[in-house]
């Protein structure tokens, strides 16, 4: 328990309930274990907030405690029993994993394969079925009072679908939904060319007709065993480029996809301004212009780089 909080309490210290929380931190605690141990626990109520970017979506917030203290805690336990379970190449929320990783893996099959299958689920949290997922769950445990648990925080939201984005198991429970997939395309189709990140994917091999095949065949298991439909689609040639977690992907190099770098320029220009006006501190403008040095590293991007004037920007806070 005491983990769980560290964890969940990570980068947020100066939030006001947390320090409320620390107060009595052992006492707070013991009081969630006890309602754990005793079952009167349950999730509580959500609220909502809407963010714009990348695109519009609802983001589900729990309260601290008790919580997101609860969901770490379970995910302590039961992340390394299905993170063995899931294939090599599923890399959203995993440690080891992770975007660049996954950018390098799709690098190493635009240069083995001549075509690429590339899918998209439409919506995908909203609509992952409470029941189907819960049959899942029933697969990889067995403990009576951890299935209670989990049952508790699939069902919280009423309606029969939606895993709330914003909930540290959604990441995991999304994961485990689409290893059925991950599986069906690795042993059954016997792509072994394919990448999933969250609820994106892709699949490569050297005869366009078979990726048609397979195309219909997904879709068809997610229709039927997930109650999941795609949202685009797309069978190409790898000379073409693909577009994948970020990045667009050709044999010989890779480049910032169009819509990240409008982005990244759009948020580049402000910063200045917000530093003037006091809006973030010099360590918050630093940060920002080292991480989009840091995403930049992984592609070609001399040129965004002089055109964006990046080193210039961050000169103005190491004068």
């Amino acid at each position: 328990m005491y983990l769980a909080y560290k964890k969940a309490r990570k980068g947020k210290a100066w939030q006001n309930t947390i320090k409320h929380f620390e107060k009595d931190v052992s006492g707070n605690l013991k009081r969630i274990q006890a309602s754990l141990l005793n079952g009167s626990f349950t999730t509580s109520k959500y609220r909502t907030m809407q963010v714009y970017e990348p695109k519009q979506r609802t983001i589900y917030i729990l309260p601290f405690n008790p919580d997101r203290i609860v969901q770490h805690a379970i995910m302590n336990v039961i992340e390394p029993i299905w993170d063995r379970r899931f294939i090599h190449d599923s890399y959203s929320c995993r440690k080891g994993k992770g975007q660049h990783k996954g950018s390098r893996r799709c690098m190493e099959f635009v240069r083995r394969y001549k075509y690429c299958l590339k899918g998209d689920i439409s919506k995908f949290y909203p609509s992952i079925s409470h029941d189907i997922m819960f049959k899942l769950v029933k697969r990889t445990i067995k403990c009576p009072k951890t299935l209670w648990l989990l049952e508790n925080i699939i069902y919280a939201i009423g309606g029969g679908r939606n895993i709330p984005i914003g909930n540290y198991t959604s990441q995991w429970l999304g994961n485990l939904y689409l290893h059925e997939l991950d599986k069906y395309c690795k042993h059954e189709l016997r792509i072994k060319g394919y990448i999933r990140y969250c609820d994106d994917f892709v699949l490569f091999h050297d005869d366009k007709k078979y990726l048609h095949h397979c195309l219909k065949n997904i879709k068809n298991l997610l229709s039927c065993n997930l109650s999941l439909s795609m949202s685009k689609d797309s069978i190409f040639p790898v000379t073409q480029g693909v577009d994948f977690l970020g990045y667009r992907h050709f044999p010989n190099y890779v480049l910032l996809r169009k819509s990240t770098a409008k982005r990244v320029k759009k948020r580049l220009v402000k910063l200045p301004t917000r530093l003037h006006k006091k809006l973030i501190t010099k360590k918050q403008y630093r940060s920002s212009i080292e991480s989009t040095k840091g995403w930049l590293k992984w592609c070609s991007s001399y040129n965004f780089t002089i055109h964006n004037q990046i080193d210039n920007l961050l000169s103005e806070v190491t004068k």
